[in-house]
């Protein structure tokens, strides 16, 4: 939303090609397909998705889609606002993407990781040594 209000108030009055329009579809269909088998495999693993309920998490996911991130699901919402800021061909918007990286990454994956440091202990930690944050 800040995003919109921002490229609303700074219009760049720019026509983009369909094609890097057409990209950006593209990029935001892989965000949303990314978040959707970050909880597939949360479901499957029958544990929670709720990043709020960290302590009812009941098992560590890190098969599939969570080979590649710690954070898929946060890597799909950020190529989600990629190709927002695409569309709304502005780079005043581009300037949150940042600032929503490094938000999610104090104030949610920060106290995640150290939720699961406490749950689960060595496992935990050799995965993410082994498995990058974002990519």
């Amino acid at each position: 939303m800040l995003m919109w209000f921002a490229a609303s108030a700074w219009p760049s009055y720019v026509e983009l090609p369909r094609w890097v329009l057409h990209a950006a579809y593209g990029l935001a269909m892989l965000g949303a397909v990314t978040c959707l088998a970050g909880v597939m495999a949360f479901k499957k693993a029958k544990t929670t998705v709720n990043p709020v309920t960290l302590n009812a998490a009941s098992s560590m996911v890190t098969t599939g889609v969570y080979r590649l991130s710690r954070n898929p699901m946060y890597v799909g919402f950020a190529l989600v606002l990629v190709a927002w800021s695409v569309c709304l061909a502005s780079l005043i918007a581009a300037l949150f993407l940042p600032l929503f990286i490094a938000y999610l990454s104090r104030f949610q994956i920060q106290p995640e990781e150290r939720a699961m440091r406490a749950k689960f202990g060595l496992h935990y930690i050799e995965y993410a040594e082994q498995v990058r944050r974002w990519l």
